[in-house]
């Protein structure tokens, strides 16, 4: 089991003892074996194996078996008899938004509440409001958070999707007879939040039978939902459908291109195809019968790959990334697709925490890991104060850091660290820093943190007037959008990226699995408008800084080439462009 999933399992062991009104000091040994656990950097195999799990601050005897356990045998007997012990419908409520143990604790045990939907009836019956710590503010809001639930019942966040398909992907590589694998569907085309997972395989018809048994009966399949000659589908243990299908070499590159998609996409290369006389489906090329086009009677050419399929229809190929009916035909025929960024074009990231803040790793171990990533440079940009609950830094603590920084730059000079903070927007639209203090920084992130309930007016102007500041250097999660939890604040996003080009201002791509935010479908204006992007993880712990993977998607989706990206520049042009502040 690997330390993600670890860390998961201890923090919800910490809440299931809260549930069960267990030593408060004991649930929150488990929250932080979790947040410790996932700060660790050795592999936890290695230390389970020399038997020095002890030895880390916070994990004693008793988490260390535990730890043990689900390392080497992927499961934990203290785990599983806290979860029997607490309904399954119970564990469901702490996944509403503005529900914790303690106010599930009192609906299951007060109100015997034991699931979303008596939850939601009880919700609509009004008979939470006599209860104290409820009201009827409390009810309406858990109404909107089922609302919200019930509407992303089905969907999945990118990341989640993507571990889970490329573990099946390699499995089914493995398997005689393979010949091509690959993903498709709304997942290839990187789309934030994810249906059901698609993968399609190639092979001869005398191995299909094979294949679609182990697939299955891999070990990550909760349920088989159907089996045919040429396709299954089951529904994986963490809740996605996948769906496998077997097609033949040739039929390959036009299920691949089919499958992948958009719809609207599909249907406008299908159109293309016409003006040609042929049909197009997920088997190939035909002859249009009858066909009046100009162009009957044209040869169909052979296609070993989707790249083969557009340049028969006069295309320049075009990404799947971009296959969402926003102009790549048009281009695709002129041959104006552009380059698009790959994660090996970047060079550093800027939006990053360390244990100064509310990071879990410190600002040694984050420099040491973006060095094993082959980047040249790194921005740390910690909590304000006024975020106190993530440990904001005082003054006296941000003039600290920065001795420590230029400490380690003048050890280092092969690596640049550049000192930074994320700032928040207060209500008004201020700053949380003085300009003095903003003006001591290389660059300004500023976020906005708290009062998400506005309307689009005020969310926008408080926007506005922040980037304004002559020390503001980029936009932070434009929206604060939690991915399937919370909706974004209201704002006019095509009037903020107005103003960031007037005032030269950067905006980031949030690159935490939850945010994806700036939105991809604004990035391309973000791009027309000469707005700077910069690809950040906002990494809490060094696997964090990893996550810039999912930013480059977004960035693909939006059209960005490498240049239009800052963290892909050499560090003298980062610094030239830091400094026109």
């Amino acid at each position: 089991m690997d330390k993600k999933r670890i860390a998961e399992i201890l923090d919800e062991m910490g809440t299931l003892l809260e549930l069960k009104g267990e030593n408060p000091f004991r649930s929150r040994a488990f929250h932080n074996a979790s947040q410790i656990i996932s700060g660790v950097t050795e592999d936890l195999s290695t230390l389970v194996k020399s038997k020095s799990l002890t030895e880390i601050k916070g994990i004693g005897s008793g988490l260390a078996g535990i730890i043990t356990d689900l390392v080497t045998k992927g499961v934990s007997k203290q785990h599983e008899e806290l979860r029997s012990s607490i309904p399954k419908g119970v564990l469901e409520l702490l996944h509403l938004q503005g529900l914790g143990p303690k106010k599930v604790k009192v609906l299951y045990e007060r109100m015997d509440i034991k699931s979303i939907a008596e939850l939601k009836k009880a919700c609509e019956q009004k008979l939470l409001r006599p209860v104290d710590g409820f009201g009827a503010k409390t009810e309406e809001n858990i109404l909107k958070s089922i609302e919200q639930r019930e509407r992303s019942s089905d969907k999945h966040l990118y990341p989640q999707a993507l571990e889970s398909a490329e573990k099946i992907v390699h499995m089914l590589k493995g398997i005689k007879g393979i010949k091509r694998c690959d993903y498709a569907g709304s997942l290839r085309r990187r789309k934030e939040i994810i249906g059901d997972i698609d993968i399609l395989v190639s092979a001869a018809d005398k191995n299909r039978s094979d294949i679609l048994k182990k697939f299955t009966t891999y070990e990550e399949v909760e349920s088989v939902l159907a089996t045919g000659d040429t396709k299954a589908s089951v529904i994986l243990k963490n809740g996605i459908q996948c769906d496998l299908r077997v097609v033949k070499d040739a039929e390959y590159p036009f299920a691949l291109n089919y499958f992948t998609g958009s719809k609207e996409h599909n249907v406008e290369v299908r159109s293309l195809a016409r003006k040609y006389g042929w049909s197009l489906n997920e088997y190939g090329f035909t002859h249009i019968e009858e066909s009046k086009s100009s162009r009957k009677g044209s040869k169909i050419p052979s296609c070993d790959s989707e790249e083969d399929i557009y340049k028969a229809l006069g295309l320049h190929y075009i990404p799947p990334e971009l296959r969402e009916k926003t102009g790549e035909i048009e281009y695709a025929q002129k041959h104006a697709i552009p380059k698009l960024i790959e994660l090996s074009d970047l060079r550093g990231t800027f939006h990053c925490h360390t244990t100064d803040s509310d990071g879990l790793s410190t600002l040694e171990q984050m420099v040491e890991t973006a060095k094993k990533l082959e980047w040249e440079y790194l921005g740390i940009a910690d909590h304000s104060q006024a975020a106190a609950y993530a440990g904001g830094l005082s003054p006296e603590k941000v003039h600290a850091q920065m001795k420590q920084i230029d400490r380690m730059n003048e050890k280092d000079s092969n690596f640049r660290i550049f000192k930074g903070t994320e700032c928040d927007i207060l209500s008004d639209g201020s700053l949380d820093y003085s300009d003095k203090l903003l003006s001591e920084f290389d660059y300004v992130v500023a976020s906005i943190h708290s009062k998400f309930k506005m309307t689009e007016d005020e969310a926008t102007k408080r926007i506005i007037k922040a980037l304004k500041n002559k020390y503001v250097t980029i936009l932070g999660h434009p929206t604060g959008r939690l991915l399937l939890e919370r909706e974004g604040y209201p704002v006019n996003m095509n009037e903020i990226i107005n103003v960031a080009a007037d005032y030269g201002k950067a905006i980031e791509i949030n690159s935490h699995p939850m945010r994806l935010d700036l939105d991809w479908r604004y990035v391309k204006y973000a791009k027309e408008k000469g707005v700077r992007i910069f690809i950040n993880p906002d990494a809490h712990h060094v696997d964090g800084l990893h996550d810039v993977q999912y930013g480059v998607g977004i960035a693909r989706k939006g059209w960005l080439e490498a240049k239009d990206v800052v963290n892909t520049w050499p560090i003298r042009q980062v610094i030239h462009f830091l400094e026109r502040k």
